[in-house]
Formats: structure tokens, C-alpha cells, sequence
């Protein structure tokens, strides 16, 4: 009797970003996180504290830091916090689909 090989898919984590609720792989969101002192943009992916996850669209970054975000964090953001976040947002293209759908 000859053993059948087994291939085994490698499991990827799977995030929601808070502005759009759209499910994908971590790798292809930007994760923020609620430290100690601020909540700021975590580019690893590996900070220590409560994260949250959003697209690198500023449609999904608009509606998150109306509210999603912060409820996400479980905190309020500060105007510092506001105010680093939407510089970052600035960085995004304007989205293509400005009349499309999510």
C-alpha cells in the first residue's frame, strides 16, 4: 500500500477593515494600534496593543475615523490622534471609483 501525499495549504490570517467590513488577508490591510500613549499607524504589523485594521483607500479611512475606528480601538481618538491619522490618509491616490460601489 503506497501513502497518498498530503498537500497542506498555508493558513493566512484574515482581517476586516472597520471602514468598508470587507474580509481579506492581514498582509493587504494597514493595521493601526492603540498604545499605551497614541494610536498611531503600525507598519509591521507587529506592535504590542489593540489593533484595527483599514484599507489604503481614503474612502475606508474616511468612514473609519468618523467613528469605526475608534469604537474598533475601544477608545476616542484624541485631536493629535485625528490629526496623524488623516496625514497618513493624505499619502492614498483619491479613489478611482468615487461613484462606485464599496
Amino acid at each position: 500500500m503506497s501513502k497518498k501525499l498530503i498537500r497542506r495549504t498555508r493558513h493566512t490570517p484574515q482581517r476586516t477593515c472597520v471602514g468598508c467590513r470587507e474580509v481579506l488577508p492581514k498582509r493587504q490591510l494597514i493595521r493601526i494600534v492603540r498604545a499605551a500613549e497614541s494610536v498611531t499607524v503600525d507598519a509591521s504589523g507587529r506592535l504590542a496593543g489593540r489593533g484595527a485594521y483599514l484599507h489604503d483607500r481614503r474612502s475606508c479611512w474616511e468612514r473609519g475615523l468618523q467613528g469605526a475606528l475608534a469604537h474598533a480601538l475601544k477608545t476616542k481618538l484624541t485631536e493629535d490622534d485625528r490629526a496623524r491619522l488623516e496625514e497618513f490618509m493624505k499619502t492614498f491616490p483619491l479613489d478611482a471609483e468615487a461613484g462606485g460601489t464599496t
